[in-house]
């Protein structure tokens, strides 16, 4: 059995790990020390306001970095830090699994390595030594070093030798810094060489993101690498001057600022349609589904060429949410959508917002007061159940063990529904299940939970061989799924997700997959929808109380037909 720490024994070791890494998860720093999440999220307040470590949205980093070996990068990496984590951070939520991206050798692009760990089957270009070797370390990613001549630093590859593979790479975003920048030059660097490699770098990309962090504003240095009209996106940091920012906005370039809590994203429209402040509290940046529904919303906002994007991460707890609440009402928002999983704090947020006079979207989990948008969760579980039902049928001859249920109570009575259908939709295929053979478990929402509870049932059931598997979601489904690969029984599970999110996909994409499938919710076309709704409500106009999602179970049959040119690794 695990020996349980004291709290200034956690809190050391908490040290001692960032002493060894650039950055850590709350989610890893818990699962690490066999404790909650919100138990890591008091211990790293508490050595935040004892100046031991620093606290980042989602995680902590080292209050002394170590980066690098290289004194003069490292003391680069440390100026503005607080400002380049958060810039580095945000960067790094624009990755998706699958991508392949640019990464110059800046400090600033550095710090997203250590916010680059949870990615797949990403495929990235850079000419900086030190990225290079910190993602290299992530076996399930590919990492190509350009050649060229090493500067000085050891930190960089420069000059235009690299250049003739950049001519056949197809790159979707490049991420670059700089020494210094001004609206009249764009991004400029101080050495000629760094200029010439950054420069053909941007060429080869289809998006140009700009970590540019206050310092570097109005910096005059040697010679520009890339002019205004290159870059898609400049992400920067809450003390740009907004002479600054209104400066960018008349030039006609979209800027991210990143607060200490939140993230405002801003596309110019030229002054000629009404402009809205739009909140929105997403469920956790840490997972695949909620990244999704950001990274949808965010376009549709910038489709819209009206509304500004006031973002927040409540990273699955109540507590966090309550407080990303009062940020962005702070912030003069004009809508809130509220994506949060505890349904036992919904009055409270309903209260706070309506005390400011906030109309609220409430996704997925419902709120008194707010419109619903979501899905139907009986009819997704009725849909994953049958499935799952049938796939028992025919591998197992309609016999089964025990039947597993990861569920999330937390997120209460509706999406207990999501729970029921499948429950229901499962029995109506092989019949009623006997109470003694069901096993309920708390998915906690996450991957990691899903998979140590899951992992504890096979060791205490060792000769069960036909499981079938519930799932709350694809987090669950993907955790239940790692257990049984882990102690070799992957043919004694077969598995119903929810989402259908990337990982999921790949899954029912393999040879005798043991995920049978996952009702779609299609995270990625949420942004557009919410958007469409919130416009009605901002200009006064009557909408239902409840939006649905239509869902579709997705398996091995239909996968290319719903997904098409979609393959795994993409």
């Amino acid at each position: 059995m695990t020996k349980t720490l004291t709290t200034y024994e956690r809190r050391q070791a908490i040290i001692r790990i960032l002493q060894e890494q650039s950055g850590i998860k709350v989610n890893d720093l818990a699962r690490m020390l066999h404790v909650s999440e919100g138990t890591v999220r008091n211990d790293l307040a508490a050595l935040d306001e004892e100046n031991q470590i620093t606290r980042v949205r989602g995680g902590a980093v080292p209050r002394t970095p170590t980066l690098v070996s290289s004194n003069s990068v490292a003391a680069r990496a440390r100026v503005n830090f607080d400002a380049k984590q958060r810039i580095a951070q945000w960067a790094a939520s624009m990755v998706e699994d699958g991508d392949t991206i640019m990464l110059d050798a800046s400090t600033t692009v550095l710090h997203m390595a250590s916010f680059l760990s949870s990615r797949r089957n990403v495929t990235i270009v850079t000419n900086g030594i030190e990225v290079s070797r910190r993602l290299a370390e992530n076996g399930q990613n590919t990492v190509i070093l350009l050649g060229g001549i090493l500067h000085p630093d050891g930190n960089a590859i420069t000059g235009t030798l690299g250049s003739p593979m950049l001519e056949t790479l197809h790159i979707r975003t490049a991420f670059v810094s700089c020494v210094g920048f001004s609206l009249q030059a764009g991004l400029l660097e101080s050495d000629i060489a760094q200029a010439q490699i950054k420069h053909s770098m941007i060429q080869a990309a289809q998006r140009v993101v700009a970590l540019v962090d206050q310092s570097k504003f109005d910096h005059i240095a040697v010679t520009a690498f890339a002019r205004l009209a290159d870059i898609d996106l400049l992400v920067t940091d809450e003390q740009v001057p907004p002479a600054a920012l209104a400066a960018l906005d008349a030039a006609g370039i979209p800027v991210a600022v990143c607060g200490d809590h939140t993230t405002t994203t801003h596309k110019p429209n030229g002054g000629s349609q009404k402009r809205y402040r739009i909140g929105f509290a997403n469920l956790s940046e840490e997972m695949a589904f909620g990244r999704d529904v950001r990274r949808g919303l965010e376009r549709a906002a910038a489709d819209t060429g009206q509304i500004d994007l006031v973002l927040g991460d409540n990273q699955l707890s109540g507590e966090i949410a309550l407080d990303v609440a009062d940020t962005l009402i702070a912030q003069d928002i004009d809508l809130m959508i509220e994506y949060q999983i505890d349904e036992t704090i919904g009055n409270q947020l309903m209260h706070k917002f309506s005390q400011a006079n906030v109309p609220v979207i409430a996704v997925d989990i419902p709120m008194v007061g707010a419109t619903f948008f979501g899905v139907d969760n009986y009819a997704t579980g009725i849909l994953a159940g049958r499935a799952l039902g049938q796939a028992v049928q025919r591998e197992w001859h309609g016999q089964y063990d025990y039947v597993v249920v990861l569920e999330h109570p937390r997120a209460g009575s509706l999406t207990a529904a999501r729970i029921q259908g499948q429950l229901d939709g499962l029995e109506e295929v092989i019949g009623e299940i006997e109470p003694a053979a069901l096993i309920r478990l708390d998915s906690g929402n996450t991957t990691q939970i899903s998979e140590r509870e899951m992992l504890e049932v096979l060791e205490s059931l060792p000769g069960a061989r036909r499981i079938p598997i519930i799932c709350f979601n694809d987090d669950a489904a993907i955790g239940a799924l790692n257990a049984a690969r882990k102690v070799n029984r992957a043919q004694d599970v077969l598995i119903a997700g929810q989402g259908a999110d990337r990982r999921l996909r790949d899954e029912l994409r393999r040879d005798n997959p043991r995920v049978v499938g996952s009702t779609a919710f299609r995270p990625e076309a949420y942004g557009a929808r919410l958007i469409e709704l919130a416009l009605k409500i901002l200009r006064g106009e009557q909408v239902p109380p409840a939006v649905y999602v239509d869902p579709a179970f997705i398996s091995q049959h239909n996968i290319d037909l719903e997904y098409p040119n979609e393959s795994v690794g993409r």
